[in-house]
């Protein structure tokens, strides 16, 4: 389970990215490289981690489930993730 500093963090970093998207778009436009380059670091998109939505954990992360590979087997074996059922042939 990650620390909640780390949680917290990475939604600081979500917050400054959608605080100047609009200006990042407006620089790039530009091509004002200059000026991108003062932009606070964390207004980058690429600064954002994908982390689990329930441990934390940033390795092995299912986007399309929004959760970590460990997880997803968790809920899927318990049923709590509807159309996912273990595999059997």
């Amino acid at each position: 389970m990650a620390k909640k500093a780390w949680k917290e963090r990475n939604k600081r970093k979500a917050e400054t990215v959608k605080k100047f998207a609009a200006v990042r778009a407006e620089l790039k436009a530009k091509r004002d490289y200059a000026g991108l380059s003062k932009l606070p670091r964390n207004a980058s998109p690429t600064r954002v981690v994908n982390r689990c939505s329930m441990s934390g954990r940033r390795r092995g992360f299912l986007r399309k489930f929004g959760c970590s590979r460990m997880t997803f087997r968790e809920a899927a074996l318990n049923g709590l993730i509807p159309g996912v059922t273990k595999a059997s042939w």
